[in-house]
């Protein structure tokens, strides 16, 4: 029976993965992934004159996971303790004689798995540029319609000053827009074929090895390593640090959701799809879902990454110690991944905010959420830090008394030098949203792609 986890679970798979990533990682997934490689192998050979062109050509008619009994292809691998041997083997008994000798001709098992990662990478690359693309556009249709709807702005999960929804959101999208750029500038780092035979130095293909090199990279619409990369795995764990720090911004978010749609505060609110269940106990809950879920898959992903900055420690120039976790930690992180921002985007795309109850919230606090700029206007008088001390006074006086914030500031003799006209004024909560507006306006322009 699959784990709860498992992205093989017909029950729970789908809190772990999407179809599409689970659909990459599968048996089939992958061992069609590795025939698609050692055929462009093959006819990156023959290009160069490494084999006969006829071999390439039967090589890539069979490489076709329809066609391998992969129930063959995992008996061999336990029986053999190799990785692709087994796999090897099946696509030989498939293959015309003539043929047989020349597939994996001096290839190791780091030259199909590592470009097999480097497929993965262009893949779920493609999917994170999708899906936080998504989840970036939404912040910034909600920053430009929230751009001047005041709701409490909180430092240290208290009230503190208003600020505007839209200037949230507006620290949403540029955030993800940052991510976005990081996955462009990254690309060429990570997405890079590995060739190198026994230990890197493709000795097994003489004076062909670098022209075999530059034509199975173009075959593979991949990129051309300086050198290759058997032990220097920084490309792998920059990839899954990037998918973690996405995955923590997109928590973030979620975190934000889930706080703001207490019943307490009332702020945000998911969408609901009907039939969904809060509670088997109590029938009336109506759950944050997705939002608790994000948080959820963030601390999932974390974690699992963090296995690929280990895996940078290396010795000489193989150690299956560090590319043999990469095996479980790069699936499983880009499923969860996947999972992640795909329920991400469809929260931010169903999320509904309440300006009415915004507004409430900030009234509650008579007035108080206004000290920083009753303190300025006294400032200009008596100066900042004397001005501090004498609105802290009277805040917490007016608290302490039960008195609405006005009533506690025109109660202390030390805020007579402010006029009531400057008090109305400091008062107002839409003077007190300093640049919250203009911001959000620059993060829609700063946005590069924007579909705004």
């Amino acid at each position: 029976m699959a784990s709860p986890r498992s992205a093989s679970s017909e029950a729970f798979g789908h809190l772990w993965s999407t179809p599409e990533t689970s659909a990459l990682f599968s048996d089939e997934g992958r061992t069609q992934a590795w025939l698609d490689i050692l055929a462009a192998l093959a006819e990156a050979q023959a290009e160069v004159g490494l084999i006969p062109a006829a071999a390439a050509e039967a090589i890539r008619a069979h490489a076709d996971s329809s066609r391998i009994d992969l129930t063959f292809v995992a008996e061999q691998t336990r029986a053999s303790g190799h990785s692709t041997v087994g796999l090897i083997r099946a696509l030989r008994q498939v293959l015309p004689a003539d043929a047989r000798e020349w597939v994996y001709y001096g290839a190791t098992v780091q030259d199909v798995s590592d470009t097999w990662f480097s497929l993965i990478f262009r893949t779920v690359g493609d999917i994170a540029q999708r899906d936080v693309t998504r989840m970036r556009d939404r912040a910034l249709q909600l920053a430009a319609q929230h751009r001047d709807t005041p709701m409490c702005g909180r430092s240290h999960g208290q009230p503190g000053l208003p600020i505007t929804f839209g200037f949230k959101a507006a620290v949403w999208a540029a955030e993800l827009d940052r991510h976005l750029e990081r996955l462009r500038q990254g690309r060429r780092r990570w997405e890079v074929v590995q060739l190198g035979g026994a230990l890197g130095s493709m000795e097994f293909w003489g004076s062909h090895a670098l022209g075999l090199l530059d034509a199975f990279a173009r075959r593979l619409g991949l990129a051309v390593p300086v050198v290759p990369w058997l032990t220097a795995r920084d490309g792998v764990a920059e990839f899954l640090w990037l998918l973690a720090a996405i995955s923590a911004t997109t928590g973030k978010i979620g975190n934000e959701v889930y706080e703001l749609q207490r019943p307490e505060i009332g702020e945000l609110r998911e969408s609901f799809t009907p039939g969904t269940v809060g509670s088997i106990t109590m029938p009336h809950k109506r759950n944050p879902e997705i939002s608790e879920h994000l948080v959820t898959l963030a601390r999932v992903i974390r974690a699992q990454a963090a296995l690929g900055v280990e895996g940078m420690v290396c010795e000489h120039e193989r150690d299956g110690r560090a590319w043999k976790a990469e095996w479980l930690v790069v699936p499983e992180v880009s499923m969860a991944f996947a999972a992640c921002v795909s329920a991400g985007a469809t929260m931010l795309e169903g999320v509904q905010a309440s300006p009415e109850r915004m507004a409430a919230n900030i009234g509650e606090h008579r007035g108080y959420l206004l000290s920083e700029p009753v303190m300025r206007a006294l400032a200009a008088h008596v100066g900042k830090h004397t001005a501090h001390d004498s609105v802290y006074a009277a805040a917490i006086s007016g608290l302490e008394a039960g008195q609405d914030f006005r009533t506690a500031l025109r109660a202390d003799p030390r805020l007579d030098a402010v006029s009531d006209a400057e008090l109305d004024e400091a008062l107002r909560v839409q003077s007190a949203l300093g640049a919250c507006g203009a911001f959000a306006d620059r993060a829609r322009r700063a946005c590069c792609g924007a579909g705004q």
